[in-house]
């Protein structure tokens, strides 16, 4: 009987391959096969890492490679790619480089000369969207907001004129925090959903009102505890300004006084310019 082909490039490569989120079911037979031919497996957690090429039956050789060593860490990656080996860079969950160390070493390999190979899989911004029910077109990537409060509010506030669902990962020990910042900046009419423990045992998909948010996470204990993923509704409309207006207004008034980024609206978007000064007067003023 033939031997499968290789999964692996003939020219030395990086990897980035996803990892499930929770349940090892999620992984790809593609990731399983680069996992298990490749030299080495640079990831962010190897003791973490470790149970999950045991649950795999993996032996490839892990390395550390997270935010604390990243520059470090790429230049022993670059070193085994110019001896002709191959190495895949895994996180301790989902899809690498994504509000996730990764990025510079991508970066790095890249601009050393080297093939960088996405082995896509699980995701949870993309897993929680797809259960959410938002039906607009597209969606506004942030990740992780500020740590303290004053710049949180100052970034949701950057994001409000989004005229789309803005999606957001947050950490146990602030998701409460976070979701009251939401609810004070933005508007009450919009909705959240509330994505935890994703592929997990508990895993738990709710969607309210974005002034309800706070009440539900602390009705219980348990709803507060794992990994978030939060989707906020897209920016309501506003009468006489369409989305395209609120947006550019949004980004405008992050640089310009109000009279000027209405003007420049107007001229840009074709809105009414007493609408988008009366708008942005609000943004500034709310």
């Amino acid at each position: 009987m033939a031997a499968s082909p290789s999964p692996l490039s003939s020219t030395p490569s990086l990897y980035v391959v996803a990892t499930p989120l929770g349940n090892l079911q999620d992984i790809t037979l593609r990731a399983q096969a680069v996992l298990a031919s490749v030299e080495a497996i640079a990831a962010e957690d190897t003791r973490h890492s470790q149970r999950l090429l045991d649950a795999l039956g993996i032996r490839s050789r892990l390395l550390a490679l997270h935010e604390h060593n990243e520059q470090a860490a790429v230049g022993q990656v670059i070193r085994m790619l110019e001896a002709g080996q191959h190495v895949a860079l895994i996180s301790d969950a989902g899809t690498p480089a994504v509000s996730d160390p990764g990025a510079r070493a991508v970066a790095r390999v890249r601009e050393a000369g080297f093939p960088v190979v996405p082995v896509p899989g699980a995701c949870a911004a993309i897993a929680a969207l797809s259960a959410a029910g938002f039906v607009d077109n597209g969606f506004h990537f942030v990740g992780f907001l500020p740590a303290r409060q004053a710049a949180r509010k100052a970034a949701i506030e950057s994001l409000r004129a989004q005229a789309v669902p803005l999606v957001f990962y947050e950490s146990p020990h602030r998701i409460a925090e976070c979701v009251a910042d939401l609810a004070d900046v933005l508007e009450p009419q919009r909705e959240i959903v509330i994505a935890r423990e994703l592929t997990k045992i508990y895993e738990q998909i709710v969607r309210m009102p974005l002034a309800d948010a706070a009440a539900w996470l602390a009705e219980d204990a348990n709803h507060t505890r794992g990994e978030f993923v939060l989707i906020v509704s897209a920016a309501p409309a506003v009468e006489g300004i369409g989305a395209e207006a609120e947006r550019v207004l949004g980004l405008l008034l992050a640089e310009l006084p109000v009279k000027s980024a209405a003007r420049l609206t107007a001229e840009i978007t074709g809105a009414s310019r007493n609408a988008l000064y009366a708008r942005a007067l609000e943004l500034k003023g709310g």
